[in-house]
């Protein structure tokens, strides 16, 4: 192994894990959002795709969120937090969970869905690359 190998080896991530803050209220999640969003476009570059955030949950798994140009929430719920199902139906007044780990949700159901979750989730990262469901849903983001 040469010295840049180890050198790309031991570099730092690019994202870091973020220990999460509990939202309570409607005005805490419109903070979060707005933070969130500047985030997004101070560290993501214009031709990068899939980017979003993922919040691992403390009892296990994990759920990537992106919102789309035309107002719809993206979640990918990995197979370890299938169990947050109930709540996602809930908070989003849906009567059925997806087929797969790909759920649809229209944007105005944002606030709900993360006072909902944000007692159960342990920490946030950002993430670019990931398909959000691209290929399944034959999405163009």
């Amino acid at each position: 192994m040469n010295k840049q190998d180890q050198q790309d080896n031991n570099a730092r991530p690019r994202f870091r894990p973020v220990p999460w803050s509990g939202l309570e209220t409607p005005a805490d999640v419109e903070l979060w959002i707005a933070e969130h969003n500047l985030s997004l476009q101070e560290h993501i570059a214009p031709h990068e795709t899939g980017y979003g955030v993922c919040f691992t949950l403390d009892a296990g798994g994990e759920i990537y969120l992106h919102t789309t140009q035309d107002g719809a929430l993206i979640l990918d719920v990995t197979p370890e937090a299938e169990w947050v199902a109930p709540l996602i139906m809930a908070a989003a007044n849906v009567a059925e969970p997806p087929s797969g780990s790909i759920w649809v949700l229209p944007d105005d159901k944002l606030i709900q869905l993360m006072i909902g979750l944000s007692s159960l989730i342990a920490s946030s990262i950002l993430v670019v690359g990931h398909n959000f469901g691209r290929r399944r849903m034959g999405a163009a983001w």
